[in-house]
């Protein structure tokens, strides 16, 4: 079985307000991380020279696993408590985009091919990473690893992003984590972009590089800075295009589509749009958004992380270093070491 990612709807036209903020502001807190979402960045960012991605000695994918690890442990040193929520089964609605998607990388991967036959090595690269999946071993790795850890995992019944928000929206977490900005048509109070792939960037086919840095959107200011309600903001994300109305209407950017629900106030009120509106299930796609299938989780448990265990598993079964995995199990090890209240810590 193979997983698919996408950026979902694109709201980021509209979002004016940003905060950019660090590791350090986000201490202390719980983040419900989007896990598919950070895998796939950590797959498309953590490669070879040539795109290929990082491999063990029995051919196994490690990239996942690599930034899964070293940024969880970033996190940690923090004093951030993650929470990551995988996926379960996708929407009826979602199929043919799935099937898109699938279409995408075969060819994504076929073009791959020919580019480091030609010894194109920028284009490999960018087909390589174009050309990511997850299959069920991988996930199961990376719940394995974080089961090392220590820390706690939720495995939603669908929508990975709708669980993190319900997690948020039910005060379990602070913040949904995720690219997306499903998040927020989910009702996530708070979503946090960037997580995963902060720092020195390269713009793909491009010889320029950026810094990216962590940045929280709030939805109440989002909603309240347009005069929206989050049935209206849902209805906005249907005009632009969703997981399960990919193609959107055609035409439609967002400052149209802000147009056109603050005009009329809803999606079937569009005159102007009657007869294309009528062509999907908006009242569908709508209650995917407003009533997920989602379900209540208890409250979520922190653990020490085992250190045999994860050198078991990292280096002996993936083959990563041992020195680097063990430097960065002290990292985490210090924060959380008892402070000595005698006066022996003086001497």
């Amino acid at each position: 079985m193979h997983y698919t990612y996408y950026m979902g709807v694109d709201l980021a036209p509209l979002i004016k307000l940003k905060n950019r903020i660090t590791l350090d502001d986000l201490s202390g807190k719980v983040l419900a991380i989007d896990a598919y979402n950070s895998l796939y960045q950590f797959l498309t960012i953590i490669r070879g020279e040539g795109g290929e991605p990082l491999m063990d000695s029995h051919g196994n994918v490690t990239s996942h696993l690599s930034g899964l690890f070293y940024r969880t442990i970033n996190m940690l040193e923090k004093g951030v408590k993650p929470l990551y929520v995988f996926d379960g089964h996708s929407p009826e609605l979602k199929k043919k985009e799935l099937v898109r998607r699938e279409e995408l990388k075969k060819n994504a991967r076929e073009m791959y091919e020919v580019a480091v036959a030609m010894g194109d090595t920028e284009s490999a690269r960018k087909y390589a990473s174009m050309s990511a999946h997850l299959n069920t071993i991988m996930v199961q790795d990376a719940k394995s690893l974080l089961d090392a850890m220590g820390l706690p995992w939720v495995q939603a019944p669908s929508e990975g992003e709708a669980e993190a928000s319900y997690i948020a929206m039910k005060g379990f977490a602070w913040a949904a984590v995720s690219q997306d900005y499903d998040s927020l048509l989910f009702g996530a109070p708070r979503l946090v972009r960037n997580l995963a792939i902060s720092g020195r960037r390269k713009l793909p086919g491009k010889n320029v590089y950026l810094d990216i840095h962590p940045e929280l959107i709030e939805l109440s200011s989002l909603l309240s800075n347009y005069s929206l309600s989050r049935e209206q903001l849902v209805d906005i994300g249907i005009l632009l295009g969703t997981d399960f109305n990919p193609e959107g209407f055609s035409g439609i950017g967002a400052a149209t589509a802000l147009k056109y629900i603050k005009k009329y106030g809803s999606l079937e009120k569009i005159t102007e749009l009657k007869d294309r509106i009528q062509q999907i299930d908006y009242q569908a796609i709508r209650e995917i958004f407003l009533k997920p299938e989602v379900k209540d989780i208890d409250p979520p448990v922190w653990k020490q992380l085992d250190r045999d265990m994860l050198v078991h598993f990292l280096c002996d079964m993936h083959d990563f270093s041992k020195d680097r995995v063990l430097s960065a199990i002290q990292r985490v090890e210090n924060v959380n070491k008892p402070v000595s209240s005698t006066l022996e810590k003086w001497f």
